[in-house]
């Protein structure tokens, strides 16, 4: 006699759902210094972790972001980490992310000791890493750069050593945005977003140590990336 199995259809509801959750969530992995990070922001974490926890609902089953941020990270050290980090965070057997966010160059724009000291990561140098970078991080996977914001100059010196100026911050934000476009990366540019305001309402999105953004800064720069077509045409 042949056994007799019992089975009970799958409702409407379970089958919306099992077609409207994708079986593997795209993953995002977001590296570099402490804008990655999110120091600064002792309510939400950053804005990539602001992002992330919009992304937690299990019935939405968002994008997976992984913060990968070191505070005080220059190009060389996110160049030393990248490949390694960024293999780690598949998951599954044989998996990559999807997606790689970069944010770095404000801590190499720096000057040691005084205004016109020594940088951080001379000009030349720079250029050259951030090159071999973006190549690298290009045979990974689809790449987006969020830029630097600027700082408060009045602030300054940071840790009573360090010299950072918006001046320096462009040289080095126009090397790394025509190497991105160079490398059809796009490129987030908050720094001319933020320069095209008065000082007083950079002043007011910047911790009093003139450089990290404060809750009301992560908050603008979320709505910034939220709002920046390239990435989110690549995250849906």
């Amino acid at each position: 006699m042949a056994a007799i199995f019992s089975h009970t259809p799958p409702s409407p509801t379970s089958q919306r759902l099992r077609k409207s959750i994708p079986a593997h969530p795209k993953k995002v992995v977001a590296i570099g210094d402490s804008l990655v990070y999110g120091y600064g922001d002792s309510e939400g974490g950053g804005w990539v972790e602001r992002l992330r926890r919009g992304w937690l609902a299990p019935s939405t089953s968002g994008p997976i972001l992984y913060n990968l941020g070191v505070r005080g990270d220059g190009v060389a050290q996110v160049s030393k980490r990248l490949e390694r980090e960024f293999c780690d965070r598949g998951e599954l057997r044989h998996r990559t992310p999807d997606i790689l966010l970069l944010s770095f160059g404000v801590n190499d724009s720096a000057r040691a000791g005084r205004a016109n000291g020594r940088p951080v990561t001379d000009i030349k140098t720079f250029e050259l890493t951030v090159n071999q970078l973006l190549k690298q991080a290009c045979r990974l996977c689809p790449v987006y750069f969020v830029g630097m914001i600027p700082v408060n100059e009045a602030a300054m010196p940071f840790a009573n050593i360090l010299h950072f100026s918006q001046a320096e911050q462009r040289n080095y934000r126009d090397i790394t945005r025509s190497l991105c476009k160079a490398n059809q990366i796009h490129y987030l540019d908050l720094f001319e977003q933020w320069t095209q305001e008065s000082d007083d309402w950079v002043c007011d999105r910047l911790c009093t140590d003139g450089i990290h953004p404060n809750v009301l800064g992560y908050r603008t720069i979320l709505e910034a990336v939220k709002s920046w077509q390239p990435f989110v045409d690549a995250i849906h």
